[in-house]
């Protein structure tokens, strides 16, 4: 896969990403990466909603 992901279709492997996170509990940012997570062997949902921002 190159430098983008161009779609996935169920079953395909996400590549590894990182990104920032917040956490209002703490009132600090953070970084979560993919790999980190599966290294934990924790559980992963990933959803996209593209009308979640739009001006309606």
């Amino acid at each position: 896969m190159g430098e983008h992901c161009c779609g996935l279709s169920v079953g395909e492997s996400v590549p590894d990403f990182k990104m920032e996170t917040y956490e209002p509990s703490k009132g600090d940012f953070g970084e979560v990466s993919l790999q980190a997570l599966r290294d934990q062997k924790k559980w992963t949902v990933l959803f996209f909603y593209p009308a979640d921002f739009t001006f309606v």
